[in-house]
């Protein structure tokens, strides 16, 4: 099963060296050499937005040029704000980018590998999985 990748489990490979998320690390790793790992336009855009030094930046760009984007259909735009107005309707609040990963991860049913608590909260009242590790 394919597992979409959220931009903060990039983030902790490409920069972290905090031995906290060795873990998420470590499951990140298995995925790609597994070939399960699926990335996203709008997290490729958040992960590499978070680089102003040219050199980092192109260092990033290089290691994620091998991870071909998720399609985003236009029925995810849709589907991602139903699921808005569901959390919303529940008094959860996310962003519009939370909101298409969950769309896009519904649609290709796989799950979300994520540490961001709000996807936790969303998963409560919206049908999407959330990677438990193995």
């Amino acid at each position: 099963m394919k597992v979409l990748i959220d931009t903060p489990i990039w983030s902790y490979a490409f920069r972290s060296g905090n031995e906290k998320y060795e873990g998420e690390i470590r499951q990140l790793i298995s995925l790609i050499e597994d070939q399960r790992a699926l990335i996203i336009g709008p997290i490729r855009q958040e992960i590499l937005s978070g680089y102003s030094d040219v050199k980092k930046f192109e260092k990033i760009r290089e290691k994620l040029s091998y991870f071909e984007n998720t399609a985003i259909a236009d029925s995810d735009y849709v589907r991602a704000a139903e699921f808005s107005n569901t959390c919303r309707k529940k008094g959860i609040q996310g962003s519009h980018i939370d909101f298409l990963i969950c769309a896009v991860a519904h649609r290709v049913n796989a799950p979300i590998f994520t540490t961001d608590r709000d996807f936790h909260n969303f998963h409560k009242v919206i049908p999407i999985t959330l990677y438990k590790g193995q």
